[in-house]
């Protein structure tokens, strides 16, 4: 199918260059890269050179990206905080304050190093004089690594059309991509509430099959077959209760005997003085005595909860006062 022909952009007309002004700030410039150690004096200078007469317009467009971006990246701007225009305007050193002073934006030169970095100087220029755009130069930078490289190739041998069609080929087929994946997602998001759909209804279903279920057993099953499994459990708990409180009452048996012997082996001991057990030994007993203490707090919690609901349906014999908190 035949290529629609596109229309060419415009060329941007340049203000006339001082050549002389070329040099002058161009060398500079290359002064503050090469000699970083006199960077406060360069600009400086620099600034003395964008405050003479109608030099601000001239300044701006001889500064190279390159230039412009080891500025900013060793903030170089920012020696010229304290200075003054050439109206007595105090400048305070910042990024966006340097770029006005050259005659242009910090957007426009954020966008200029961001390409110089993704591209290149040698395919930015010629990208620039084919006469690509801020726009296109934009998409191109968001192409994945290797179809960014393959733009820079074709950029370098200053092929306008191969590089224009190669870029809109690359950047159709990320949009391609881009649709499936979202289309893809959709699906599985789709796919995702169904399921979690199907998960809830099978969830309320167990729910209420566990209902009817206990319902059935309670018409059912005699009362006594029910309460069996019950007061196993209710016995086995038991058995491990006790098991834990011997290990406790063995816990209490050691540090006393501990303690026996740290006050036995002592020489300085003395029965008629306050004794004061060793730091570790005094720290075990903590813990050990908040351990019995929660167990008894915990056994007082559960019995009054017990007596409050059941103390008028059991026999007189074992209706005991409540467990004092």
């Amino acid at each position: 199918m035949a290529r629609t022909a596109k229309p060419k952009n415009e060329a941007i007309n340049l203000p006339v260059i001082d050549e002389q002004g070329i040099s002058d700030a161009m060398n500079a410039m290359t002064s503050i890269q090469s000699q970083y150690n006199a960077e406060r004096d360069l600009v400086n200078q620099l600034l003395g050179q964008a405050q003479m007469a109608d030099a601000f317009g001239k300044f701006s467009v001889t500064v190279t990206t390159s230039k412009l971006a080891f500025v900013k990246e060793n903030k170089l701007y920012q020696h010229l905080s304290g200075k003054k225009t050439g109206n007595g305007y105090q400048l305070s050193g910042t990024w966006d304050e340097f770029c006005s002073l050259l005659g242009f934006s910090r957007e426009k030169a954020d966008q200029d190093i961001a390409n110089l970095k993704s591209f290149g100087e040698e395919a930015l220029e010629s990208m620039s004089r084919m006469g690509i755009g801020y726009r296109e130069l934009r998409q191109y930078r968001k192409l994945p690594e290797d179809q960014k490289n393959a733009l820079i190739e074709v950029a370098k041998s200053g092929d306008k059309e191969s590089l224009v069609e190669l870029a809109e080929e690359f950047i159709a087929k990320n949009n391609k991509e881009k649709e499936q994946l979202k289309k893809d997602n959709d699906n599985l998001q789709a796919d995702y509430k169904a399921l979690s759909k199907r998960n809830a209804d099978v969830a309320k279903e167990k729910e209420e099959l566990a209902i009817r279920l206990a319902q059935f057993e309670m018409n059912t099953v005699p009362l006594d077959e029910r309460l069996e499994p019950f007061k196993k459990q209710i016995a086995e708990t038991q058995s491990r209760i006790d098991e834990l409180l011997e290990q406790q009452r063995q816990y209490v048996q050691l540090v006393d005997k501990l303690q026996k012997e740290i006050i036995i082996n002592d020489p300085d001991y003395d029965p008629e003085q306050p004794y004061s057990l060793p730091e570790q030994l005094r720290v075990t007993l903590t813990i050990l005595q908040q351990s019995l203490k929660l167990t008894l707090s915990q056994s007082k919690r559960i019995y009054n909860d017990f007596w409050m609901n059941f103390s008028d349906d059991i026999e007189s014999e074992f209706s005991n006062t409540l467990i004092d908190n």
